[in-house]
C-alpha cells in the first residue's frame, strides 16, 4: 500500500479522475462525504485532493472558506494537498508561453479568487503541490465547455468554436494523463520543496486543429463554426452564471500554452495519451491501450 489519499469532490470531474487514478495505483482512496467532519475523515490521510469547485457565482462565497478548512485539515493530519490549479491566475495580458514564474495579475473577480487561493496555500505552512492545466478533456460528458457547447453538434458535422480566430492556441489536460501525473507527483512528496507549482503541459489545440483531429477520429470532414455569444449576453442581466461565463471569454481570444519544463525534470518518464486517443475517449470512441507513467 502507497499511502492514503482523502478525495475532497470525489464526484467531480478532477475529482473522480484521481480517485480512479490513486486506486490504479495501489493507493487506499477515501472520498469525503458532503455534510462530514473534515478533520475527521482526513485523520491517517497521507494525501488530501482538494477537488472541491463549486459553480462560478458561489466561488467568492465559499472558495476561501473551503481553501482554509483543507490547510486546517491538512495541518491537524501532516497529509500533503494535492490541488489542480488552472490559468485564470494569469490574466488578459499573459503571455503565450506560461511558466510556473509567470506573475498572476489577474484584474477579474473570478481570477482574483484564483490568486488568493494559491496565495493562502503559498503561504500556508502544510506541504502543497499545486497541478496546473487548462481546459479539462474527460472520458465522459460532465458538463464542461468541450461536450456543452464546443462538440454538442458534433454529429451534424461541425464544433462551435468560442474564439474570434480558430488558430489560436489554447491550452488543454486529458484528465486521467493529469490524475495519473498527480499521483506521480504524490508519491515524490518528500523530494519536493514545501510548496511546489508544477504546470501539466497537456496538449495545446485552437479550434481548427481540433477538428482536424476530430475528422480522423471520425473519418469524415468536421468543420469549425463560431460559436453565438449573443444568447450568453441576452441571460446575462438574469443569470449569474451566464455573467460569469463573459467574465472568462477572453481566454478563447487569449493565446496561450502551458510551458512543461519542469514537469518534464520532475516526471521524466511520463507518457502523454495522444490527442487523437483523448478525444476519442472524450466522444465515447475507443481510445485503445491505456498509457501509464
Amino acid at each position: 500500500m502507497k499511502g492514503t489519499v482523502l478525495i475532497l469532490g470525489a464526484s467531480g470531474r478532477f475529482g473522480r479522475n484521481a480517485a480512479e487514478a490513486f486506486a490504479q495505483a495501489g493507493w487506499q482512496v477515501r472520498r469525503f462525504t458532503r455534510g462530514g467532519d473534515l478533520s475527521d475523515a482526513a485523520n491517517g490521510a497521507d494525501v488530501i485532493v482538494n477537488g472541491w469547485n463549486p459553480p462560478y457565482p458561489r466561488w467568492t462565497a465559499e472558495v476561501r472558506g473551503q481553501v482554509q478548512a483543507v490547510i486546517a485539515a491538512a495541518r491537524a493530519t501532516g497529509a500533503t494537498i494535492l490541488m489542480p490549479g488552472n490559468v485564470y491566475v494569469f490574466g488578459s495580458d499573459a503571455p503565450g508561453r506560461l511558466t510556473e514564474d509567470t506573475p498572476h495579475r489577474a484584474q477579474n473577480p473570478l481570477g482574483r479568487v484564483r490568486i488568493d487561493l494559491e496565495a493562502a496555500l503559498r503561504a500556508s505552512d502544510v506541504p502543497v503541490i499545486l497541478l496546473r492545466a487548462g481546459d479539462y478533456l474527460d472520458t465522459r460528458p460532465s458538463g464542461n465547455w468541450i461536450d456543452r457547447v464546443i462538440l454538442k453538434d458534433l454529429d451534424t458535422g461541425h464544433i462551435a468554436w468560442p474564439g474570434r480566430r480558430t488558430d489560436i492556441p489554447h491550452a488543454w489536460a486529458f484528465l486521467p494523463d493529469m490524475a495519473r501525473a498527480a499521483v506521480a507527483l504524490c508519491e515524490k512528496r518528500a523530494e519536493l520543496d514545501r510548496f511546489t507549482a508544477v504546470n501539466f503541459p497537456g496538449t495545446t489545440l485552437g479550434g481548427a486543429a481540433l477538428a482536424d483531429h476530430l475528422s480522423a477520429i471520425l473519418k469524415k470532414p468536421v468543420a469549425v463554426r463560431p460559436m453565438s455569444w449573443l444568447p450568453l449576453r441576452m441571460i446575462a442581466p438574469f443569470s449569474p452564471m451566464m455573467r460569469c461565463l463573459l467574465e472568462m471569454r477572453y481566454l478563447w481570444d487569449m493565446p496561450h500554452r502551458l510551458d512543461g519544463a519542469r514537469f518534464a525534470a520532475l516526471l521524466p518518464g511520463f507518457v502523454d495519451t495522444p490527442p487523437d486517443r483523448a478525444l476519442a475517449a472524450q466522444i465515447g470512441r475507443d481510445v485503445g491501450p491505456d498509457q501509464r507513467v
